[in-house]
């Protein structure tokens, strides 16, 4: 039994690291926080991207992923969720300039461990639709695998920790080139990160329907 926990739970972790791989917003953000901010600031935006991802995989298998599978509910996640994407790379792009699109909002003007945290909340949450990515994984491991509740828990328990591990691989990272990098190319990465959150927010829009 142990032996069989032990390998779902090896193939939830080599599954998640390949996943991580297909750098997302999440990715970059923690890169950019780790960067300008520091390692262990960074760490806030690691900790509630895990969060969010361990709901998820928590949602789709509790049903949710059916209730995102009507077009009407899709679409208008998938507009909100294109909407915090294009607000969070906008008001980074301006920050490039020292400006700030969101002057009076804390969450954005001010930098703190529960601000990062938020910041990396939001923008994780912002595409529900891997809900009805992960319940369509699980299905085919159950599937394949034949496995177990126990089994399937241990091999979403594979997945969150390559998150962990990928993304602290990543703030580490971001925080050795930061004491190296001029201030100059700072602002430039901010702008480049902005500018693709946009891109990832515009094509969230634009995508077509497939489950």
């Amino acid at each position: 039994m142990y032996k069989n926990d032990a390998s779902a739970l090896l193939k939830g972790l080599k599954f998640g690291m390949v996943l991580q791989l297909a750098v997302g917003p999440v990715c970059l953000l923690v890169f950019n926080i780790s960067v300008s901010y520091g390692f262990f600031n960074s760490l806030h935006a690691v900790s509630a991207i895990t969060v969010v991802d361990a709901l998820y995989i928590a949602l789709s298998g509790a049903g949710a992923a059916a209730l995102l599978g009507r077009s009407s509910v899709r679409n208008t996640v998938r507009f909100a969720g294109s909407a915090v994407l294009i607000l969070f790379g906008a008001n980074t792009v301006s920050g490039a300039f020292d400006l700030s699109l969101l002057p009076q909002t804390a969450l954005f003007s001010d930098i703190s461990g529960t601000n990062i945290f938020m910041q990396g909340f939001l923008l994780t949450a912002s595409n529900p639709l891997t809900i009805i990515f992960w319940s369509g994984m699980f299905s085919v491991q159950i599937t394949e695998n034949r496995w177990n509740k126990r089994e399937l828990f241990m091999f979403a328990a594979g997945c969150v920790t390559a998150t962990i591990l990928f993304l602290t691989f990543t703030a580490a990272a971001g925080s050795i080139m930061g004491v190296f990098l001029p201030e100059i190319m700072l602002d430039i990465l901010n702008l480049g990160v902005g500018i693709i959150l946009i891109i990832f927010g515009f094509k969230l829009i634009y995508k077509k329907e497939r489950i």
